[in-house]
């Protein structure tokens, strides 16, 4: 899901949107497990393809505590261009906290460790708060470490340690009849390092629907709102069980 570089940037699309997020635990249990197993046709992340537009396999595995805490791990398949390192797979390691205020309001706080194992200088870590009022989820993400070579702002030749890129997230999550879902999304990046170089806006729109033990499956669709990107629109599939 994502590199610190910008050619490659994530999670993942929405049947992931979960690409990197825990479960809640039911109220009745002290402790949960959980686990969950996706394709999508595309793995999208923060606008961008993680995958050179092709397909993804991705599963992870999920605790959950009653008193809001939550850990979990994530895996996907990924492909970032030969340029890149070669990287085949992400491995997401996280935790977090959250809980509800009133009936309406709850928040959520993580960390999450973005590890590409067979990369070289890739790997990243970002904390990060939500809060959602009833249909409405808005949040940001700070990078707290990553490395990457050759950034913006970065003498030519020399490796170094990127923190303070921010992300700026918002969406809007709606019930609909039939078991159906629509999600509409959208999300800045700030990068530290390039004086607004690379800086972009991207949005999408999700219609999901839930198909009992068969999972759930979904239509997308991303942009992103920098033409210095790939910024085509792409129209995604994207399937999900969770166990």
């Amino acid at each position: 899901m994502k590199t610190q570089r910008i050619s490659a940037l994530v999670a993942s699309g929405l049947l992931v949107v979960g690409a990197s997020a825990s479960q809640v635990a039911l109220a009745a249990k002290t402790h949960s497990v959980s686990a969950n197993l996706g394709a999508v046709s595309n793995y999208i992340w923060r606008g961008q393809s993680q995958t050179q537009d092709g397909p993804a396999i991705q599963g992870g595995l999920d605790y959950a505590h009653e008193s809001g805490f939550s850990a979990g791990t994530w895996v996907s398949n990924v492909d970032f261009g030969d340029d890149i390192n070669d990287i085949n797979y992400e491995l997401d390691f996280y935790t977090g906290f959250g809980g509800s205020i009133s009936d309406d309001l709850s928040y959520a706080l993580k960390l999450i460790y973005y590890a590409y194992p067979d990369g070289r200088d890739s790997d990243f870590s970002e904390i990060g708060a939500s809060a959602t009022y009833k249909w409405l989820t808005a949040g940001v993400d700070y990078t707290l470490y990553g490395q990457a070579d050759d950034a913006d702002g970065v003498a030519d030749g020399e490796s170094t340690y990127i923190e303070g890129d921010l992300y700026y997230h918002a969406s809007l999550d709606f019930e609909l009849p039939f078991e159906l879902g629509l999600s509409l999304r959208g999300g800045y990046y700030d990068f530290r390092y390039n004086e607004g170089g690379n800086d972009y806006a991207h949005w999408g729109v999700t219609l999901s629907r839930k198909a009992g033990d068969f999972g759930t499956f979904s239509l997308n669709y991303d942009q992103i709102g920098r033409d210095t990107y790939d910024d085509d629109p792409r129209v995604w599939v994207g399937w999900l069980k969770e166990f």
